[in-house]
């Protein structure tokens, strides 16, 4: 673990999607700073295994499995959270997930799970973390976006929409609760190379050279890594952007910002 700074020092946060990945990542730096974390995901063993890890490196986490398309889960995650730390003072919506489909290609299912898991399921835990959050006397959202949720792909049609959906969500949020003191953030990752990227890459026959080949023609010569997102996460679930909402955060080395540099992949 890299030396605590205490930046979330005493602070309980719920972060979903947070068995692997960028999930992971902020889970385990928000600990290392500090704050008792709840990590929650549909996987279980994994989710359970990656609780365990930050506890081993001397960090305060627990599992709690939650699926947050189920707003009774969302719930009962919320509620179990602060019951078991005794508040709950921020909120990572992480959880999501990008199958790739044109406009032709996405039935009214397809469609309307990519809504489920990346915009309702973002909205229940808002929902019902609002109330813990206000009790805390203030907190931090912070919702995890995308570029395409801005710019979109044409093969990430429904996922596009759902972002943009998300970014409004934030943005709606902000001002509703900036009354009770409790923030509310847009994160855009950029270009991850998480597990499930070079997995899914590696199904279509690109090698892990060749994928880091790609970084270099980003503006700022490589990929992002998760821990690029959680530095910024735990900036925006910290006291130190007390004065911080409503705000889009780029993690994306200039992707959304700057001109699209020749032969350039598109950040997802």
């Amino acid at each position: 673990m890299r030396m605590r700074k205490g930046r979330v020092e005493g602070k309980v946060i719920v972060v979903t999607g947070a068995a692997q990945g960028i999930g992971f990542a902020c889970s385990r730096m928000l600990a290392e700073e500090g704050a008792s974390v709840v990590l929650s995901d549909i996987k279980q063993a994994q989710g359970e295994a990656a609780a365990a890890r930050i506890v081993a490196e001397g960090g305060q986490a627990r599992f709690i499995r939650a699926d947050i398309t189920d707003e009774s889960d969302c719930s009962r995650l919320m509620d179990q959270a602060a019951r078991e730390f005794g508040r709950i003072d921020g909120l990572l919506n992480n959880a999501g997930w990008y199958p790739r489909a044109t406009l032709e290609q996405t039935t009214t299912e397809f469609w309307d799970l990519i809504q489920q898991v990346n915009l309702r399921g973002p909205f229940y835990c808002c929902k019902h973390a609002a109330p813990h959050l206000r009790a805390a006397g203030g907190g931090s959202i912070l919702n995890v976006g995308s570029i395409n949720g801005i710019q979109g792909l044409p093969n990430l049609v429904a996922y596009s929409a759902a972002k943009g959906g998300l970014l409004a969500l934030t943005r709606t949020l902000a001002g509703a609760l900036a009354q009770d003191r409790i923030r509310v953030n847009y994160l855009i990752p950029g270009w991850v190379l998480t597990e499930g990227e070079i997995a899914l890459h590696a199904k279509q026959g690109t090698t892990l050279a060749a994928l880091k080949k790609t970084g270099e023609s980003l503006a700022l010569g490589r990929h992002q890594s998760p821990e690029d997102s959680a530095f910024a996460a735990v900036y925006l679930l910290s006291d130190e952007s007390a004065q911080v909402t409503g705000t889009i955060l780029n993690v994306d080395a200039g992707g959304s910002s700057l001109p699209i540099q020749p032969g350039a992949p598109y950040a997802g």
